[in-house]
């Protein structure tokens, strides 16, 4: 497995892998697809020290995608970052993960920031557990903050201080 930086040539394969999680789960609060355009715009908004590393297996195809972006937009913010993870189904449970989180940490590390924070739905035990072997502590609940596909549900905020 080998994790890079994102070109804008990945945009197709990490839209595949995000729109499937768009339309069948609750990873995300993103209700309409993203077109390609929509996501080649979300790549290019995503330069510097708010990176986009992909993780590609031994035949160069992407197994998972993670981004770094910026926490809030008011200035004193500046210094935090939030994390977002992908991992390609057929791919989960194999470290693509752990792998993506550890670059992502190491990123926001090389380029100054103090604190990266994760935003995970509730009772998804698996990116819960990821962020926490990685280093991460819960520090808050925020209860039925979003609604998808007719559920209530809760974001489970959890941060590492660098």
């Amino acid at each position: 497995m080998h994790v890079r930086l994102a070109t804008l040539d990945d945009a197709e394969a990490i839209r595949a892998i995000y729109n499937l999680e768009v339309l069948t789960s609750t990873v995300t609060f993103d209700l309409v697809p993203r077109s390609l355009d929509e996501q080649r715009e979300w790549l290019r908004a995503r330069s510097g020290a708010h990176v986009v590393v992909v993780a590609e297996d031994e035949d160069g195809q992407l197994t998972g995608f993670a981004s770094l972006s910026p926490y809030r937009d008011r200035p004193a913010y500046s210094t935090s970052v939030e994390d977002s993870v992908y991992v390609h189904r057929e791919h989960q449970g194999r470290g693509v993960g752990r792998l993506l989180l550890h670059e992502l940490i190491e990123r926001a590390a090389q380029h100054g920031f103090h604190s990266v924070v994760g935003r995970i739905v509730g009772g998804h035990e698996a990116s819960i557990g990821l962020h926490r072997a990685l280093g991460f502590e819960t520090v808050g609940t925020e209860r039925e903050i979003g609604r998808k596909f007719g559920r209530w549900l809760d974001v489970v905020v959890m941060q590492k201080l660098l």
